[in-house]
């Protein structure tokens, strides 16, 4: 999963602009930390790609840890090949060929994974500064919300985009991530995605193959070698993609090439109601992570393209080190038309919801 560094001006602002923000209004182009903070939870985020940095929660023992990799400055994220917390967009995960057709009107795209494009392109929503609309790390409900003007063109997709990604801690240990997107003037894909590298027994215990999982899913959208979908679909039951049982990540990692990179098509298809997604429980820490979602997929990938990458503190993170949840639509959804559909007008808008509960007991582990 690699993608190209950004420009040089963003990268400067950035680095100029890295610092603690503890107002209630920030400046509109600043680059900083935000945090959220609501019992025993704690999250840090950066309006560079309205990043989830860190992420703290107490173990079986109290003891708490950041479950989440990522790094120690903002330069680090700027130059970041692995979309590590980021939001990823105008279209998450890869169109084939970059490029699709729409109303007629042929779009040709910026490739930046071969001849695909990959998580909105060379510099998609996770490689620029959002506006930090609202930020309130007090109350019942503490949140921040990022917005982001996507303009005509940007790395070849049409038409003027509003974002909203919205982080609010609810109830007891709970995440909310609410992404909206408004098409101002003319239709377009929009596929975003939440991109953080979870582990639960802390960023820095090594790799996640222990930790157990449960996936709500009976399907996976089948992919060639570059994984672009076919358009088919195919049972999990009897194959290493089958998580409908909770089992260990790492229990039949060594049938497949490099680890988990697939799309699973979650039961209970599209809609605006929220639906488990997965569970994933690590026994050593007594810790959990419930994850449910209004979307209809979800790209399970197990970090296979971390290497040497150095993280928090010093701390080198390698393949499977930690493994991702990206409740998203179907990748190049805009290229099959039996996929659901990702087309947003501007009498239709985006809306993706997810719900993440933290805690360290274990409805769902063997």
């Amino acid at each position: 999963m690699a993608k190209i560094c950004v420009l040089l001006c963003f990268i400067l602002l950035a680095a100029s602009g890295f610092a603690n923000v503890s107002g209630s209004e920030p400046k509109e182009k600043k680059v900083g930390i935000y945090e959220l903070k609501k019992g025993d939870l704690s999250v840090k985020f950066t309006n560079w790609g309205a990043t989830i940095i860190s992420l703290v929660f107490p173990d079986k023992n109290g003891k708490l840890a950041d479950v989440v990799l990522g790094y120690d400055t903002i330069k680090e994220y700027t130059n970041d090949t692995s979309y590590i917390g980021a939001i990823v967009g105008r279209v998450a995960n890869r169109i084939g060929g970059a490029q699709f057709t729409l109303n007629g009107t042929h779009y040709k795209l910026v490739a930046n994974e071969g001849k695909n494009i990959l998580h909105g392109g060379l510099i998609g929503f996770s490689d620029v500064v959002w506006k930090v609309q609202k930020y309130q790390n007090e109350g019942d409900a503490p949140h921040i919300v990022f917005t982001y003007h996507s303009a005509d063109g940007e790395e070849g997709f049409p038409g003027d985009l509003l974002v909203t990604v919205s982080y609010t801690l609810l109830g007891d240990k709970q995440l909310s991530v609410k992404m909206k997107a408004k098409a101002l003037n003319k239709p377009t894909p929009v596929n975003l995605a939440q991109h953080t590298y979870w582990n639960l027994g802390g960023h820095n215990s090594g790799d996640v193959l222990s930790q157990y999982i449960k996936i709500f899913a009976s399907q996976i959208t089948l992919v060639d070698s570059h994984l672009i979908p076919t358009g088919k679909f195919a049972s999990v039951k009897g194959t290493p993609y089958d998580f409908l049982k909770s089992k260990a990540v790492g229990s039949r990692i060594n049938k497949l090439a490099s680890g988990y990179d697939i799309n699973y098509v979650l039961d209970g298809g599209a809609g605006n109601k929220l639906k488990p997604a997965a569970v994933v429980y690590d026994k050593k820490s007594g810790r959990v992570l419930e994850l449910s979602t209004n979307a209809p997929g979800l790209q399970f990938y197990t970090s296979n393209s971390l290497k040497d990458v150095k993280g928090k503190g010093g701390f080198v993170y390698e393949p499977h080190a930690a493994l991702c949840l990206e409740t998203q639509g179907f990748p190049d959804a805009v290229n099959h038309p039996n996929f659901p559909s990702t087309i947003v007008t501007p009498k239709k808008p985006y809306k993706h919801n997810m719900l993440f509960k933290f805690s360290t007991k274990a409805p769902y582990a063997s």
